[in-house]
């Protein structure tokens, strides 16, 4: 139903979407996260040309709506979109922001509109609301007329662009209850949002947006319980990562050291796996890693602090001969990392040694 190939868009300062490649089928939902300034609202205002791609194509049914001489308004009546910001007529009722489009592009009769407008505002719950102004609504009520006058249209595609944004959390509920209701009617929908649960819930296909491209996709399994890239797991599992890469051995690791624990202090993590990481860092990484390799050898250390689960896991590699850190360490030491760490596993894969454990 949608091609995009080569999606490009540039702006004076940034590159928002460098090379964006996808396939839309009719009937899917596809939910599109990622971090702030990946270009995800960016993609759906190109596909809705209310955005001009710098180079690229975009095809619906086959057809290039990115083409010079392409139908923009021809386009806008098979797609609509949702705002974060609702973008209601102030000065009209509930009921006109409905029935104003039907009249103007699709040539309805008022009654027509009416009646259409109506059952729309029932099936989102606000039928009781016609003839209130947008200002004697709630953001969760507003969000739900702009959804049902999106759908007054009767398009083949809506586009979500991060619906509940600017929503009270008390009001998040009752919108993403209307995009399920719809989700079951089959409706093709391109949803930008931070809501990972609802994402994961509602999505056929899930599109992760990182590096100016769809860095990750897969069904909701696979990328919110199988994420198969770092940046995607990290994302996902809401991830703190220290990431650093030791040079020159000991010589290095104090203030290596010193800045895990500036980590530790920004992302508040708690005292007792803090001092577990200082004995692993000691007993394990300078006293049985760095002290047994040559003073040149380069160690890559990587450690994750999870927000869900308040763990920390870390994972060790460098090149060079096959060392066991904890076989080789004396009993003391022992002791204090298996109080320490669990699931430690040690490995050599194309002659990189790896060493992985979650910090107790």
């Amino acid at each position: 139903m949608i091609s995009i190939r080569h999606l490009k868009k540039v702006y004076p300062n940034v590159t928002p979407l460098v090379d964006v490649n996808a396939e839309i089928h009719r009937g899917e939902v596809i939910s599109i996260i990622g971090p702030s300034g990946t270009g995800k609202s960016t993609l759906l205002r190109c596909i809705n040309r209310l955005e001009n791609p710098t180079s690229g194509e975009i095809l619906i049914d086959g057809k290039s709506i990115t083409a010079p001489g392409a139908n923009v308004p021809m386009l806008r009546r098979k797609m609509g979109m949702v705002f974060q910001s609702f973008n209601l007529f102030n000065h009209l009722s509930v009921i006109e922001n409905i029935m104003v489009a039907q009249v103007d592009l699709l040539h309805r009769t008022k009654k027509e509109a009416y009646e259409k407008g109506m059952a729309l505002l029932r099936t989102v719950g606000l039928a009781d609301k016609a003839n209130n102004l947008p200002e004697e609504l709630s953001g969760g009520q507003k969000q739900r007329v702009a959804i049902a006058r999106t759908l007054a249209m009767d398009p083949e595609i809506v586009l979500f662009d991060e619906p509940t944004s600017a929503l009270d959390p008390t009001m998040v509920g009752e919108v993403l209850s209307v995009i399920r209701n719809l989700a079951k009617q089959g409706l093709t929908m391109l949803i930008v949002t931070h809501e990972m649960k609802f994402a994961k819930d509602i999505s056929t296909r899930v599109f992760y947006m990182d590096e100016g491209v769809i860095y990750e996709e897969g069904s909701s399994e696979q990328v919110f319980d199988h994420p198969q890239k770092d940046k995607t797991r990290q994302f996902i599992k809401r991830l703190k990562v220290f990431d650093v890469r030791l040079q020159h051995g000991l010589t290095d690791f104090t203030n290596v050291v010193q800045k895990f624990f500036e980590f530790v202090e920004k992302n508040q993590i708690d005292k007792r796996t803090a001092r577990n990481v200082n004995f692993v860092f000691d007993e394990l990484v300078a006293q049985n890693l760095l002290m047994k390799l040559p003073p040149e050898s380069s160690i890559h250390l990587v450690a994750e602090y999870s927000d869900e689960s308040c763990r920390v896991e870390i994972k060790i590699d460098f090149v060079g001969e096959n060392i066991n850190p904890l076989e080789t360490c004396d009993e003391i030491s022992r002791r204090l990392v298996d109080v320490a760490v669990e699931n430690y596993r040690q490995c050599v894969v194309d002659g990189v040694n790896q060493i992985y454990f979650q910090v107790k």
